[in-house]
């Protein structure tokens, strides 16, 4: 069955909530009375539709009904979780809280507040239990990171409820045990901010220097690593209490400002944003936010190939999905594995994209196939793999610079030791190339076919015996050179 999220707040962080929502097969009503509203979530579902799946190797749902309500009775009826993104002004929040619940009794209400607390935001409220802080970070639909925050008030099966609910999407929620103003990243961030204007403020750097000095050095190791695990590595052999004895008497020199705040004026105001727009004003916002998602998604899939950081959230948030794919979504439709876009590198002396590009998006999609059934990085470790025997091409059309593609999966037959695939590499509806491929499964260390484990033939056969339903490709089977009709 469908579920249904209000997202009540419509602007960056709630359309994130509502495109993460979306993509992650639930029914989504918005309510904003900003008459751009619309327009503005359109542009960030947008985004996230060329993003979010480029981080899945397992086929994405159905996407769910997006709604956009003019009251917020209309958003909150029958929704099964409701997330408040409203301006940061607790009396607003109030009155949004009290006419969600009167309507809608009994709901889990996130906040994305990134300051209050949440013992704040349950005053006077009709049912306060159910009113937590699950703030995220930008763009919500990329980036894990929820931080969970009830009150003695909440009970703990609901806010283990919301937790449930936030992995289902593919977030992490990190369980803050004590409320505290601005959580813990906020808390953490605002010092970085302070400091950084008064080193602007105080000429020493400018906004570009500064975020310079953080993308080029430390950011990259946060990224993967935070803060404490840094500081570990950074202590060597001897560990964090070497460190600690290292750098501990630090903490009394005058390095930073953390204590003084530097005067908000129009003069400090004038000059970050002058800074700020020399260094980034030759792009658009929807620019830059292409920029760092394409980036993200780099970041982040290096750390799941290596099952770490963030990308561990990623790699479990698939194996959800593949359990529930396994347990009733193999459908007869050929299966969405991978999406792409076509880069720089793609693409040769006539604009278009290059032979061996063509067979990349094919691997990519076989190899995402591959991991659905269970014949992962884990499975080649244990010495078994899939090894491609035999592959026809057939280049249909032109890929040109910027387009985005769609790798498709049919399983023509399976048997124990065989894999026969058709795959379209698709530009919208049009299908740009085919590639059809035989594999075997090999024993790798006798070097020989074998029959695949149990838990793959488990995964593999249904999927085979549903898309028996389908049509045969009228390509399938063809030999190089064969005439068409």
């Amino acid at each position: 069955m469908t579920r249904k999220a209000a997202i009540i707040g419509g602007g960056v962080i709630g359309g994130g909530w509502a495109a993460r929502f979306l993509l992650n097969g639930w029914d989504v009503a918005v309510f904003d009375p900003d008459p751009q509203a619309e327009r503005k979530i359109g542009e960030v579902l947008a985004n996230a539709r060329a993003a979010l799946p480029a981080l899945s190797d397992v086929p994405m749902p159905a996407e769910g009904r997006l709604s956009f309500a003019g009251t917020i009775t209309e958003a909150v009826e029958g929704a099964q979780y409701i997330q408040e993104s409203v301006s940061e002004r607790l009396e607003l929040k109030h009155r949004v809280f009290a006419q969600i619940q009167q309507v809608a009794p009994g709901v889990l209400i996130g906040s994305s507040t990134s300051g209050f607390k949440p013992s704040q935001l349950q005053e006077n409220a009709a049912d306060p239990g159910n009113i937590f802080v699950a703030h995220p970070f930008n763009p919500v639909y990329l980036l894990p990171l929820a931080e969970v925050v009830p009150s003695p008030a909440n009970p703990p099966q609901a806010i283990e409820q919301a937790k449930e609910i936030l992995r289902e999407i593919g977030m992490f929620p990190l369980h803050i045990r004590k409320e505290i103003d601005a959580h813990i990243a906020d808390r953490f961030l605002e010092a970085v901010w302070r400091e950084a204007l008064w080193l602007v403020k105080d000429g020493i750097a400018t906004t570009e220097e500064i975020d310079e000095a953080i993308r080029m050095g430390f950011g990259l190791r946060w990224g993967q690593m935070g803060l404490f695990e840094t500081y570990r590595v950074a202590g060597g052999e001897a560990g964090m209490k070497h460190f600690m004895a290292q750098f501990g008497p630090c903490l009394q020199w005058p390095w930073t400002k953390l204590t003084d705040v530097p005067e908000f004026n129009d003069e400090l105001v004038d000059l970050i944003a002058g800074q700020s727009d020399a260094q980034s004003g030759a792009y658009t916002i929807r620019e830059l936010e292409r920029i760092r998602d394409s980036n993200l998604i780099g970041f982040m899939r290096a750390l799941k190939d290596r099952n770490w950081g963030a990308g561990r959230v990623l790699r479990e948030h698939d194996e959800r999905r593949r359990a529930a794919f396994h347990d009733g979504e193999a459908t007869g439709a050929p299966l969405v594995m991978a999406q792409m876009q076509v880069l720089s590198g793609w693409i040769d002396y006539n604009g278009h994209m290059t032979e061996s590009r063509y067979l990349f998006a094919a691997s990519e999609t076989s190899d995402a196939f591959l991991r659905l059934i269970g014949s992962d990085m884990d499975y080649v470790a244990s010495g078994f793999s899939y090894y491609t025997a035999e592959s026809h091409i057939m280049h249909l059309g032109e890929a040109k610079l910027g387009d985005r593609l769609t790798g498709t999966l049919q399983v023509l037959a399976a048997d124990e030791k065989r894999l026969h695939i058709f795959i379209r590499i698709m530009k919208g509806e049009e299908a740009v190339a085919t590639i059809e491929q035989m594999l075997l499964h090999v024993d790798m260390k006798a070097g020989r076919t074998v029959a695949a484990g149990p838990h793959v033939l488990d995964r593999l056969i249904p999927i085979a015996r549903a898309h028996q339903a389908l049509p045969r490709p009228e390509a399938a089977g063809r030999f190089t050179g064969q005439r068409k009709g």
